[in-house]
């Protein structure tokens, strides 16, 4: 082969070079962590990782295609799963609620993280600011604590002659101590007496409603947290056996047989966490993603449950529902 010849395979071999780089870097497959605070099993948790994946797949990302997920579920210590997750070196982990993203929190403080359905993340210590996160983190909020005074409003207006109020709450999750207290600042306006409920487990949510059931005139308000959505069923088993009018966190509820629920759309956010997912998978850094609010809330109704409970559902709150279920 002549010298010219030669050199000009090399330099034109050299020059494809970065093609060939650039089309292994575009087709290295990325990975995502999933940290969910429920059981494996739980529907609701798995309807969000439904809509989340959805939406990946609608910005081109497909699961075992070019991203592989890594789950981690709720088994009794969120700290553990959190660090599973940050030894695999994911390129961004998506998670839910307070709890776990606190325990992603110790775990990493460089991994990026998108969060979803956090109450307050700025006092949290989550992000620095709503517009500027500064950090590894960022994402959507789901609840702000004066939901908790519009919680205790529809709950009046189904019910108009309560006058005791039990909130089921986890002590130990920030947003419920704060839904709770800005419950309890307006009890008076809505001549109503407050009490917190639930506690730690299963055990003591029963164990606090039953005691609380035993008066008359009595209605709950079941705050947004793990404990409360991993319960589902048993909260509504015990409002319906004690007659309670009781208002809920999460749409699911009144589908399985809850009397009313006011909330922001999970599966909405969900859906707008995958946005920016993919907004850092292609390059951008969490510091610089505002943390948005929820924009889609939902009034659901059961009007079989109201009418068990001896209720009448006024036209009030009939035309305001965005789904009623009869």
């Amino acid at each position: 082969m002549r010298r010219r010849d030669f050199i000009k395979m090399i330099g034109g071999g050299a020059a494809a070079w970065p093609l060939v780089a650039r089309a292994q870097q575009a087709e290295r497959m990325r990975r995502v962590g999933v940290l969910m605070p429920f059981a494996k099993d739980n529907p609701d948790g798995q309807a969000r990782v439904a809509a989340f994946l959805r939406e990946l797949q609608q910005l081109g990302w497909t699961e075992g295609g070019n991203i592989q997920i890594e789950y981690r579920w709720d088994t009794g210590d969120l700290r553990k799963a959190a660090t599973e997750l940050v030894t695999l070196s994911p390129d961004v982990i998506l998670a839910s609620s307070t709890p776990a993203v606190a325990a992603l929190q110790q775990a990493t403080r460089t991994v990026p993280v998108v969060f979803a359905q956090v109450a307050d993340p700025v006092s949290a210590g989550f992000v620095a600011s709503l517009a500027k996160p500064g950090g590894n983190m960022t994402g959507f909020t789901s609840i702000d604590y004066e939901i908790g005074v519009k919680w205790l409003e529809i709950l009046k207006e189904i019910a108009p002659n309560l006058t005791r109020v039990g909130v089921i709450r986890d002590p130990t999750v920030s947003s419920s101590i704060g839904q709770l207290a800005a419950i309890q600042s307006v009890a008076r306006t809505f001549r109503v007496e407050v009490s917190a409920l639930g506690g730690r487990d299963a055990k003591d949510i029963e164990r606090t409603v039953s005691e609380f059931a035993r008066e008359s005139n009595c209605g709950l308000i079941a705050v947004g947290t793990p404990l409360v959505i991993n319960n589902r069923d048993l909260i509504i088993s015990l409002a319906a056996r004690h007659r309670l009018p009781t208002t809920y966190p999460v749409p699911s509820f009144v589908a399985n047989g809850g009397l009313i629920c006011y909330a922001p759309d999970p599966i909405d956010l969900f859906r707008q966490a995958a946005g920016y997912v993919d907004r850092i998978l292609k390059g951008e850094k969490p510091a610089d993603l505002p943390v948005q609010g929820a924009t889609k809330f939902q009034l659901v109704i059961n009007l079989k449950t109201a009418k068990a409970l001896g209720l009448t559902v006024p036209s009030s709150l009939l035309s305001r529902a965005d789904e009623i279920i009869e």
